[in-house]
């Protein structure tokens, strides 16, 4: 089965041989892409992608990434992690505000366009092929109905695909900031531990990469669990904890790494179930974000999917639904171009 989706066109002039600008922000990195309209879909010419805290300004990372273009880009289109109204935009993890309008004088450019980036991963799914889709359960059946995007990274998006009948109509959510609801006693001292350190607990700190570390810690510091000098070490020498953990994880070096994983897969399956019943996503559920692909191996074991199908009444709903991972890092970056070639509204 291919996830290649036929996504409503609001307006479809004739953008053949059209560039398209599109840019995939996030808390910790942001990528650039020039597409070309070619047969009715966009087609990568280059890309780059920077740390989106080096310094540098949106406006300055693309003024560099255009530097020696003869020609300007006929649109911006900009999936952001964050909630977008009247095109603007602060973002959530990232000290940036934007502003289409502004950006369109600033550049030059005919039109921008903002997008929250799980919704452009949503339009993404347009351009992905079968090898970019992982199953971690199908039945095989074809599935019909609203499917989900739960996607943990440096934060946790969450975005949603309206069937129609006859088109998937993405939009956008905020979902991971919701409150995070604990279940077993272990849950219930995570919650207190957390609640003292951050006030109001949502999805987003604990199904996150800082989530991974932040349970990690609690294992280490309030539960009392030994960590080896060889993952202090680790941990000195390496940026990305959360990165540490899941690798000695999988690896199962580290019975607290072990631990902290399985807290973690059981809430995104938790929350990856409860996201399916508000959307009654019965068309599936797909993983995306930076950190489902990486740690594939642990969500194919019957951990993530027990907590998924756990449910009082909806158990046998839940247990028909397809769970994939969308394995392409660039699925944000492909639908930001494909929502700037089609789906924006023409002016």
């Amino acid at each position: 089965m291919s996830y290649s989706l036929h996504l409503p066109q609001r307006g479809k002039p004739d953008f053949h041989g059209e560039n398209i600008l599109a840019a995939d922000i996030g808390g910790t990195k942001t990528s650039l892409g020039l597409f070309e309209v070619q047969d009715d879909a966009p087609v990568l010419l280059r890309e780059a992608t920077v740390p989106s805290k080096g310094g540098a300004t949106f406006e300055e990372m693309v003024a560099k990434f255009l530097d020696g273009d003869q020609e300007t880009p006929s649109v911006l289109s900009i999936g952001v992690a964050g909630p977008v109204s009247n095109n603007q935009v602060k973002l959530t993890n990232l000290a940036w505000e934007l502003d289409g309008h502004q950006l369109q004088r600033h550049f030059g450019i005919d039109q921008v366009v903002l997008i929250n980036d799980l919704e452009a991963t949503a339009y993404g799914l347009a351009g992905l092929v079968q090898d970019d889709v992982a199953t971690i359960f199908d039945r095989g059946e074809r599935s019909i109905g609203n499917m989900a995007i739960l996607a943990p990274g440096t934060g946790l998006g969450e975005a949603g695909l309206f069937w129609d009948g006859h088109a998937y109509r993405p939009f956008a959510t905020e979902g991971g900031h919701s409150d995070f609801a604990p279940q077993t006693a272990l849950d219930l001292e995570l919650y207190a531990h957390l609640k003292d350190e951050l006030g109001i607990v949502s999805w987003e700190h604990v199904v996150s990469g800082p989530g991974i570390y932040r349970i990690y810690r609690f294992l280490r510091d309030v539960k009392g669990h030994k960590e080896p000098a060889w993952l202090t070490e680790n941990f000195k020498n390496d940026s990305n904890p959360a990165a540490v953990v899941s690798h000695a994880a999988m690896r199962e070096l580290d019975a607290t790494c072990i631990e902290a994983m399985a807290l973690f897969v059981s809430y995104m399956g938790r929350e990856a179930a409860s996201l399916a019943l508000k959307h009654k996503a019965t068309g599936g559920i797909l993983l995306g974000g930076g950190i489902p692909p990486r740690i594939y191996p642990l969500l194919r074991k019957t951990l993530f999917r027990q907590q998924f199908v756990r449910n009082a009444d909806m158990e046998e709903l839940l247990e028909n639904v397809p769970i994939k991972v969308i394995l392409n890092s660039k699925a944000a970056l492909i639908g930001a171009a494909f929502y700037g070639a089609y789906g924006r509204q023409p002016e």
